[in-house]
């Protein structure tokens, strides 16, 4: 059979180019900011002045970068943010570990192991998607003294885990719903148990929906200001908290080559992880919304 070959119509090529031309101007208006902040973190002060925001660096220098990481003052200490930032991974990784893990416990039971009255549970749980966090902050800080951990990088830990379980709880659970239940009939006639169906049938398969809950908890903690804030001490606070005490720290002229340069690295992390992943992002939320 030959191969028709379609020609588009100049009406065709000129809306697609419209469409490209307002997709270009999009990005560059979401982007312009950071781009902004990136020049300003390589000029030196003297450069930067009302006039000259979008000027390009004449004598580029990651002075800035250094100060920031290691010394501007953010209150009453002059050691910059880089401890923060590790405070931040600290209280991250284990968060996302276990508020992922418990989600997918979660949603694996609620699919799969149907008792009497799951679906109420589901709707509670469901039901904390939408609570303002300002409601429980004093509940939360009363829990966290009872239990001894208050003002310490385990509380703030605790405190992301709990709120991420109802996110990962329907990640999980509307990906599961797809997946046959036949699967797991079979595996209980055959003598399997709860954590050794869930291990050699559902998780293997769970790739695309723990990227998604990855990286939505990793987003949401990381970039989290009122908890830190709210539930940390001096040494255990992430570098949200440390950037804006940066910010509000005026000892003499404002320095905001060094505030740009702390802020670039505040979201570093973030953008990474979309660069990335952000693909795999996508295509974990595209299953997850067909198989459910």
């Amino acid at each position: 059979m030959a191969n028709v070959i379609r020609r588009q119509t100049p009406a065709a090529r000129l809306g697609r180019g419209l469409l490209y031309g307002v997709l270009i101007l999009a990005a560059l208006f979401y982007i312009l900011p950071l781009v902004v902040m990136l020049m300003t973190s390589v000029k030196p002060l003297s450069e930067i002045s009302p006039g000259s925001l979008l000027s390009f660096p004449q004598n580029p220098t990651l002075a800035p970068w250094i100060k920031a990481w290691g010394e501007a003052c953010t209150g009453m200490r002059c050691d910059g943010v880089g401890g923060y930032f590790w405070n931040s991974f600290a209280i991250v990784i284990p968060a996302v570990l276990i508020s992922t893990t418990i989600g997918a416990l979660n949603g694996y039971a609620l699919t799969k192991w149907r008792f009497k009255g799951s679906e109420l549970v589901f709707a509670l749980m469901l039901f904390g998607c939408f609570i303002p966090f300002q409601v429980v902050l004093l509940p939360m800080a009363q829990t966290l003294g009872w239990l001894g951990i208050s003002s310490s990088r385990a509380g703030l830990i605790l405190v992301h885990v709990v709120f991420g379980i109802a996110f990962t709880t329907l990640f999980f659970r509307n990906f599961y719903v797809g997946i046959p239940n036949e699967l797991v009939s079979a595996a209980k006639l055959d003598g399997a148990g709860f954590f050794r169906i869930f291990w050699r049938i559902l998780l293997p398969v769970s790739a695309p929906i723990i990227v998604v809950s990855v990286i939505w908890q990793f987003t949401q903690i990381w970039n989290d200001f009122l908890f830190g804030v709210a539930f940390s001490a001096h040494n255990t606070q992430p570098v949200t908290v440390a950037l804006n005490n940066l910010v509000n720290t005026s000892t003499g002229v404002r320095e905001y080559n060094v505030d740009m340069a702390a802020a670039m690295i505040a979201a570093l992390p973030t953008l990474v992880v979309y660069v990335l992943a952000g693909k795999y992002f996508v295509r974990g939320l595209t299953a997850g919304s067909v198989k459910g």
